[in-house]
């Protein structure tokens, strides 16, 4: 009995082992990634900020709300590390109402983000879902501008910003995976004019959340 169980045992292992050796490798990363993501952006409650635009602190809003797209395709790769190229455009938004105290009287002001960064990729994994890290170099348009009143020269002005951070993609499906990305936007100190100071030199965390379409 014990030696028709071992090679019962024997049996199994070895089938189990072919069947291994017979799967096909892991797919690889790529072709190409679509991600569509929610952004929740915190937009600082700065005091040079808001002399950039005739407010206080009180007429900023914060926390908003964006909505993230990104592309990648990847074009090789070395060792355990795949190299893709790609950009990312962000459009965020956050709102306050005015409560009676603050400059804008009888309206809110609005916070827009427009940022477009063409992006270099690293990422580390196979098909069935992997992290990475990625940045770049690209402009942001950064307007704050209350109810009722006219944008200014500093709401429409193109303003370098550095983009970079990283994230993971889990594919549920062959072609549809669920997506988090965690990213820093440094941008640029905006020009000032002739009655108002430029707008500060900025450090806005965003932290995304979606899907992934290969």
């Amino acid at each position: 009995m014990p030696v028709r169980r071992l090679f019962f045992v024997l049996s199994f292992v070895v089938c189990i082992a072919g069947a291994a050796h017979a799967q096909s490798p892991p797919p690889r990363i790529g072709p190409y990634v679509v991600d569509v993501r929610a952004a929740f952006p915190r937009f600082p409650i700065d005091d040079v900020l808001a002399q950039s635009r005739g407010l206080t602190t009180s007429d900023l809003p914060g926390a908003g709300l964006g909505l993230d797209v990104n592309a990648h395709v990847y074009v090789f790769k070395w060792k355990a590390v795949t190299v893709g190229l790609g950009g990312q455009l962000l459009l965020a938004r956050a709102r306050v109402e005015s409560n009676g105290t603050t400059e804008v009287a009888g309206g809110g002001v609005t916070e827009r983000l427009t940022s477009f960064t063409p992006q270099l990729s690293l990422n580390f994994g196979t098909g069935d879902g992997w992290s990475y890290i990625s940045g770049g170099l690209g402009p942001s348009i950064w307007s704050v501008v209350p109810d009722g009143r006219p944008s200014q020269a500093a709401d429409e002005e193109r303003l370098n910003t550095v983009n970079y951070g990283g994230g993971a993609r889990w594919f549920i499906r062959p072609h549809v995976a669920f997506h988090f990305d965690i990213r820093l936007h440094i941008i640029a100190p905006g020009s000032p004019t002739d009655t108002l100071p430029g707008g500060p030199r900025a450090q806005l965390l965003i932290v995304g959340a979606g899907v992934s379409f290969k």
